[in-house]
Formats: structure tokens, C-alpha cells, sequence
């Protein structure tokens, strides 16, 4: 059984938990990070925690992180090599980003994304498989020199 890692900051825990326990029904083992709510619990530390973990648990795992709008565990998560973080507000945006890009880790912004779009773009992103076409593995190439 593959496992995800996913954990949320103070605005994305409800979301978080609805998340965690859609995919356990599917199937999915999950790594929860941030398990109990804490008010006020800041988006860096736990981005910096779950990109140390992908790092040196095993680089082919993947994480679903959620904060108010996204993008600020967007941008910590992407400050570290080897992380493909990206911010999806539709299907479209996974399926590309896994596809294309490589993307490791799936972020939903808690606050602009209903529960019924949130499944839909995390089953997106979970079936998309990465491109080997040369120009995607080029691109990731450049993206890491």
C-alpha cells in the first residue's frame, strides 16, 4: 500500500481532515503530520517538515498539504531541491503539473477550495503518471542544475 504524506496549518485543518479520511476510504495509507488541531499553527515549519521527510523517507512519496490560500506552502516547499510543489485549483492544473512538471507535492488552498473540487483535483493528480517525453525530462533536468 502506497502512502501519503499530508498535514495542514491552522486554515487548512478542516479540509485536511476531510481529505485524510476520503482517501483512507480509498484505500490510501496516510502519514498526517499536524494530527490535532493547534490554533495558529504557521504554514513554514510544517512545509520544512514534510519536504524532510520526503527527502530522506523516500523521494517517490508524494504529500497534500493545505493552507489558507496555497501559496504559502507553495513557496516554502518549492525553496528545496528535488520539490516539485505546485498549487491546483482545478483537475487540469494537477493532471498537468504531474504529468509535465513531476509534481511531488499537491497543494490546496483551504479557503478557495470546496471539499467536492478538492477530491476531484486529489484524484487527478493521484492517477496522472509523469511524462517521460524528453522535453518534460529536459525541463526537470534544467529546473535542478
Amino acid at each position: 500500500m502506497k502512502t501519503l504524506l499530508i498535514g495542514a496549518d491552522h486554515a487548512g485543518f478542516k479540509l485536511k481532515e476531510e481529505v485524510k479520511n476520503y482517501l483512507i476510504k480509498k484505500g490510501w495509507s496516510i502519514d498526517d503530520i499536524t494530527p490535532t488541531f493547534v490554533a495558529g499553527n504557521d504554514y513554514p515549519p510544517i512545509a520544512k517538515f514534510a519536504v524532510a521527510k520526503l527527502k530522506t523517507e523516500n523521494d517517490q512519496r508524494k504529500a497534500i498539504l493545505l493552507c489558507g490560500s496555497g501559496y504559502g506552502m507553495d513557496i516554502v516547499a518549492n525553496r528545496h531541491k528535488g520539490m516539485r510543489a505546485i498549487v491546483a485549483r482545478s483537475s487540469q492544473d494537477a493532471i498537468l503539473s504531474r504529468q509535465d512538471d513531476h509534481s511531488n507535492i499537491l497543494i490546496l488552498g483551504a479557503r478557495v477550495t470546496k471539499p467536492t473540487v478538492a477530491k476531484k483535483i486529489i484524484d487527478a493528480w493521484l492517477k496522472t503518471k509523469p511524462s517521460t517525453a524528453e522535453r518534460h525530462l529536459r525541463r526537470l533536468k534544467e529546473i535542478d542544475a
